[in-house]
């Protein structure tokens, strides 16, 4: 069984022209190619910045 107190949370999210990274709680970072999602790939940076995390 998962422990939930053990899975990390998100700290901080960055999006540049071609990647999409996450910081962890446990000091990772997720880092993936914007090309994986082609509405922000395409979107403009006002666009990129306007998000939430659900």
């Amino acid at each position: 069984m998962i422990d939930l107190l053990d899975i990390p949370t998100i700290q901080s999210i960055e999006i540049t022209d071609d990647t999409l990274s996450v910081d962890l709680s446990d000091s990772h970072t997720i880092s993936v190619p914007l090309a994986w999602y082609p509405r922000l790939l395409h979107g403009s940076t006002e666009e990129r910045q306007n998000w939430r995390l659900i």
